[in-house]
């Protein structure tokens, strides 16, 4: 199978479960096709992306209740399900990118699949099931400003998921403070492999980017209002992972330094 036929298949399908099947082991990248940027996925009606903003996550604090636990999860699974089909669509918006670059772009879509078969099995231990709340479609929302491979790694790897090392650790502090020790350590897991994903696009933005730019300076230049630095941080900023990620330590304060507005902590992964 050909790892475009695998994008194209994942956009494309209404079915979850074709959407989450994992993909063959053999992929060749032999005829990445012409560049096609997909304005919205298909999906199952109870997963339609609105048309506005839709609702927003309950804050952190909503754990202690079963409900609002039930409904944060149910949002994180969707940021995930939204990531498998934007690394799915970065694959079909820039066919001329090295192999290499896009059997990343697979890899990390594989591991946002089983982030939401995570989620999607501890929603049904909680007794509700995915679609059983709108959801919302804020990455995807994003997506229409971003016309090259580096912008999508800015936006996705280096905003998004480097934002998710502060979310998921206050996530999984938060569960684990009411007891929920089964969810704390699905959110620890994600927070690991959420820093590969920030390790690879740090690793493809100093490739991408323009030789007399810094990373700092090429980040900053890649990624389009409202998105900036301090959507790519939250509000407990975690320092440990963004280093094992690799990132440079001016990189690292540039994130610090970026004042946490009420818009930021509204627009980051808690959307």
């Amino acid at each position: 199978m050909e790892i475009s036929a695998l994008a194209l298949h994942i956009l494309d399908s209404q079915s979850l479960d074709d959407k989450l099947c994992r993909p063959p082991r053999e992929l060749s990248d032999d005829d990445p096709g012409p560049g096609r940027f997909v304005q919205r996925p298909a999906r199952p009606p109870e997963l339609a992306i609105p048309t506005g903003p839709g609702p927003k996550v309950p804050p952190v604090d909503g754990m202690h209740d079963i409900d609002q636990r039930v409904r944060i999860l149910h949002a994180l699974a969707n940021h995930e399900f939204q990531a498998v089909e934007l690394f799915a669509w970065a694959i079909l918006a820039f066919p001329d990118t090295p192999t290499e670059f896009r059997r990343g772009l697979v890899g990390i879509l594989q591991d946002e699949q089983r982030h939401t078969k995570m989620y999607l099995a501890r929603l049904r231990e909680l007794g509700a099931n995915f679609g059983d709340y709108p959801v919302n479609g804020y990455f995807w929302s994003k997506v229409e400003s971003v016309k090259s491979p580096v912008e999508f790694i800015c936006m996705m790897s280096l905003t998004f998921e480097n934002a998710n090392l502060d979310h998921t650790v206050e996530y999984a502090s938060a569960a684990r403070g009411v007891g929920d020790n089964l969810t704390a350590a699905l959110i620890e897991k994600i927070h690991d492999d959420e820093i590969t994903h920030v390790q690879f696009g740090w690793h493809w933005l100093g490739k991408f980017k323009d030789r007399k730019q810094n990373m700092s300076e090429a980040y900053r230049s890649n990624v389009h209002w409202p998105l900036r630095p301090a959507l790519a941080r939250g509000r407990n900023f975690q320092v440990e992972g963004r280093r094992e990620a690799g990132l440079d330590e001016e990189f690292i304060e540039l994130l610090r330094s970026s004042k946490i507005d009420s818009e930021a902590l509204r627009k980051g992964s808690t959307e």
